[in-house]
């Protein structure tokens, strides 16, 4: 039951990477891709009717952390709680500005929270893969499960590199992304950009792979690490003639090899100790009871299959290309129609 549960919540860091990796994405290219206000509302509108439901996976992969391996749960975010902040307060003020950047028809108004989305989008994919490759490469636990040392123990070289691949991966993800769901200009450019980015954008996350592996790696997990690298590799050749569709399945194919090259290497550990192994969390030890194991399978048994319906319900709704055409210009309420008393 524990190594099903450290399945699961690998199961549900594959979601949240795939579809916030693309959401991430298309905030840090905001000003890029779009050439003028129209162009960053159509880039906006991609991501406007999933974005949220996208941060779902999160949710559910920090709560079944919490309620299969609370010892892991109760190390991780305290060992890394200054990326952690930094992380949650990114993807408050993206949230707050996707929905304020079109309360007030003012150009100033608007390209300050576009730089909150570019700077929340960028902040947060770093500091979620951060998290993550520290899970991987462990952390200064004692024999408690505390941390030793400075609150900055989590940022390291191999982490920095984590935190790069991450926010490299989403950068062509969501130019992938933008491809496929977007038409005209805004289109060619966003292929165009990620042919161009993504021989050098995605290295730092081949780089991961490699470091992971001749640390950690065995038979299997080197062979998820060449699916990922043979998926980044069709994902571009797939885009350069024109196929987004089949350009954006691969990269889900390298996310989803690389999510199982990572907790593949990490396993039976869930947060390794670099001060002795022998403190190291491993799956059986922080995890919950049996009855608590079986209470949640059974929990999960019944809302996944719902929150799958729903959420593909939701994508396939809004699955059409977007373009300028679609744009309504901006409503502007004359001055007389305000209500008496209120200011210009």
């Amino acid at each position: 039951m524990e190594t099903l549960w450290f399945c699961v919540i690998a199961l549900l860091w594959l979601g949240y990477l795939f579809l916030e990796g693309f959401d991430f994405g298309v905030g840090m290219l905001l000003p890029v891709l779009g050439r003028d206000e129209t162009e960053r509302r159509v880039l906006i509108n991609t991501i406007g009717p999933v974005w949220d439901g996208n941060e779902v996976w999160l949710i559910v992969a920090v709560g079944a952390t919490f309620a299969a391996f609370p010892d892991w749960y109760a190390s991780l975010l305290s060992a890394t709680y200054l990326p952690l902040t930094l992380f949650l307060l990114a993807l408050i003020g993206r949230g707050v500005a996707f929905e304020y950047r079109g309360k007030v028809d003012s150009a100033r108004w608007r390209r300050a929270w576009d730089a909150v989305i570019v700077t929340g989008s960028w902040t947060a994919a770093l500091s979620v893969g951060l998290v993550l490759s520290a899970t991987v490469f462990g952390l200064p636990l004692d024999a408690a499960g505390d941390r030793v040392g400075s609150p900055f123990a989590a940022v390291r070289p191999e982490t920095l590199l984590g935190a790069v691949a991450v926010a490299g991966y989403s950068l062509v993800h969501g130019a992938v992304f933008l491809a496929l769901k977007t038409e005209g200009q805004v289109r060619f450019r966003a292929r165009g950009l990620a042919l161009g980015v993504a021989p050098v954008a995605l290295v730092p996350l081949l780089v991961l792979l490699l470091t992971v592996q001749l640390r950690f790696g065995s038979a299997w997990t080197w062979a998820a690490s060449t699916v990922v690298a043979l998926a980044v590799l069709g994902a571009w050749g797939r885009l350069v003639l024109g196929r987004e569709g089949q350009s954006f399945a691969l990269m889900g194919v390298a996310v989803a090899a690389t999510v199982a090259a990572l907790f593949g290497a990490l396993y039976p550990n869930v947060l390794p100790s670099t001060l002795d192994p022998a403190w190291s969390l491993t799956v059986s030890g922080a995890a919950s009871s049996p009855y608590t194991l079986t209470v949640i399978t059974w929990v999960a048994a019944f809302g996944t299959p719902a929150v799958l319906v729903y959420q593909g319900w939701t994508y396939w709704v809004f699955r059409r290309r977007i373009g300028t055409r679609h744009i309504p210009p901006v409503h502007v309420v004359p001055s007389g129609d305000r209500p008496a008393g209120q200011g210009s």
